[in-house]
């Protein structure tokens, strides 16, 4: 059958053709960056984040110090100026910072320059670790964020700051299984910081700050 013969070597060399267009065909795929904040209790802001579309991972840590590799027990004592903070790994093409900062912002207390919600000292203070690039987005978003409260926002824009992953207990903390005890009893972690989260009150004042525009608060 030497017409089906033909019809194969024909499709068999488009095929041939495809795939090496495929293969010849530069990627442009964007590389990815990252945005360094610290708002409060550094599981929730992990949590929150890992949920916006683009955002490809968020890495609780330490950042704004002097002391090198802090631990927590350091850092939340106040001894080496550091906020607990959230490193954000994202895709450009899908999620651009300025969209980043102003969910930040509308995901805190802004006003607040003592800490945030029932969490205080300077290691739960806000911020935005801004690289040089970075400054001018973070500026328009703190003004944006301004206007639209109608409250003076407190939240300072720093400059970039080494970031320090903090220890591998504290990672993904809000999706946890470990089994720990609690004022409640024994509790899955996932459960244990769903409890702190409504007992700090993180979600009900964030409402009350920005109602509608709250992206996490449920």
């Amino acid at each position: 059958m030497p017409m089906l013969s033909n019809l194969k070597t024909i499709v068999l060399a488009g095929s041939i053709g495809v795939g090496f267009l495929v293969q010849a065909s530069p990627s442009y795929a964007a590389e990815l960056e990252t945005l360094t904040v610290a708002g409060g209790c550094f599981w929730c802001v992990e949590a929150d984040f890992e949920k916006v579309e683009g955002v490809t991972e968020a890495v609780s840590g330490y950042a704004g110090g002097t002391a090198a590799n802090p631990t927590y027990k350091q850092v939340t004592s106040g001894g080496s100026g550091h906020y607990e903070a959230v490193q954000i790994t994202f895709d450009p093409d899908l999620v651009s910072e300025a969209k980043l900062l102003d969910i930040f912002f509308r995901s805190i207390d802004p006003t607040d320059a003592g800490g945030q919600f029932c969490d205080r000292g300077p290691s739960y203070r806000t911020a935005i670790f801004a690289t040089d690039s970075q400054k001018d987005v973070a500026e328009q978003s703190k003004a944006k964020a301004q206007a639209e409260l109608g409250q003076q926002i407190v939240t300072p824009i720093l400059g970039e700051a080494d970031f320090y992953p903090a220890e591998a207990y504290h990672q993904d903390y809000a999706k946890g299984t470990k089994i720990i005890l609690t004022r409640y009893g024994p509790k899955s972690q996932a459960k244990a910081y769903k409890a702190y989260r409504e007992a700090c009150g993180r979600d009900k004042r964030v409402k009350e700050l920005w109602g509608s525009a709250a992206p996490f608060a449920g």
